[in-house]
């Protein structure tokens, strides 16, 4: 019966790892340029650096003989972020243009060309 259950499909987003974005939404929103650290496509998350930190209360191992708490980023919604403009020095919407059979995202307001 499981079996039957399609598969999610990879959803094609405005951003990518390495990006400088603009978080619009939330308690983290501002203008101040972060990177992106890794991006979800099928769940549609992305991790953004110093955003969205949480504690993970680690057991002592050998790795770590201690044990204590660690500090990372957990994923939000990409929705949430804008990629970020040098020439508007605040988040852009994007659109795809094909330039030599290739696409590239370019921002609306500015023109800039991301790739």
């Amino acid at each position: 019966m499981l079996a039957n259950k399609p598969k999610p499909q990879r959803a094609s987003l405005h951003v990518k790892k390495g990006d400088k974005i603009v978080v619009t939404t939330g308690q983290y929103k501002s203008d101040e340029a972060r990177e992106v650290l890794s991006v979800d496509a099928i769940n549609r998350r992305v991790v953004v650096a110093g955003v969205n930190l949480r504690w993970k209360h680690q057991k002592p191992s050998q790795q770590n003989p201690k044990g204590g708490r660690v500090q990372f980023e957990h994923p939000i919604d990409v929705s949430n972020v804008l990629l970020f403009s040098e020439k508007l020095s605040k988040g852009t919407r994007t659109k795809t243009e094909v330039v030599d059979g290739k696409k590239i995202r370019v921002g609306v307001r500015c023109g800039t060309k991301f790739d």
